[in-house]
């Protein structure tokens, strides 16, 4: 019988231990979404966030509040993609005054840029054979203009 008692309070005791792992900080409110600005340049890109939401630019989105920072990619057609690094900064508060989190940058703010003509195909041109020696000139009829004038034997 003592053997049962022990066993049932040592059932009863692993099963309260699972408690432990509670915490005060499920009562902590979850942070309100942060609004993100993005823009581009040209407008009219695609941006998406690493964390989910996205738009076309100029917009704004609200992202849920991220443990570290999140990258923002902006596409557009014709022009090369943009990824731009976004850092969650945390101010926990003190008794004075509440926590907050901002983001850096804010806006976040690309400049596409044009993709570049399409690569041209190199065709393959056939080798063009050498060239003879060059031989010595022909003697001309006439006299080269370089060379010293001589007049004729009277």
């Amino acid at each position: 019988m003592i053997i049962r008692r022990v066993f049932a309070i040592a059932v009863a005791g692993a099963s309260l231990a699972g408690c432990s792992s509670f915490s005060m900080d499920s009562f902590k409110p979850t942070p309100p979404p942060i609004q993100v600005q993005l823009e581009s340049v040209p407008p009219g890109a695609d941006a998406t966030t690493s964390v989910g939401p996205g738009c076309k630019t100029p917009c704004s989105v609200a992202v849920a509040t991220p443990d570290a920072g999140f990258t923002v990619t902006f596409a557009m057609p014709r022009f090369q993609p943009v990824t731009v690094p976004v850092q969650v900064i945390r101010d926990p508060g003190d008794f004075t005054t509440p926590g907050s989190t901002t983001i850096d940058p804010n806006p976040v703010v690309a400049e596409l840029k044009p993709e570049g003509p399409p690569p041209r195909k190199k065709t393959m041109r056939p080798k063009k054979k050498p060239k003879a020696a060059a031989a010595a000139p022909a003697a001309s009829l006439f006299p080269s203009p370089a060379a010293p004038a001589t007049q004729p034997a009277r």
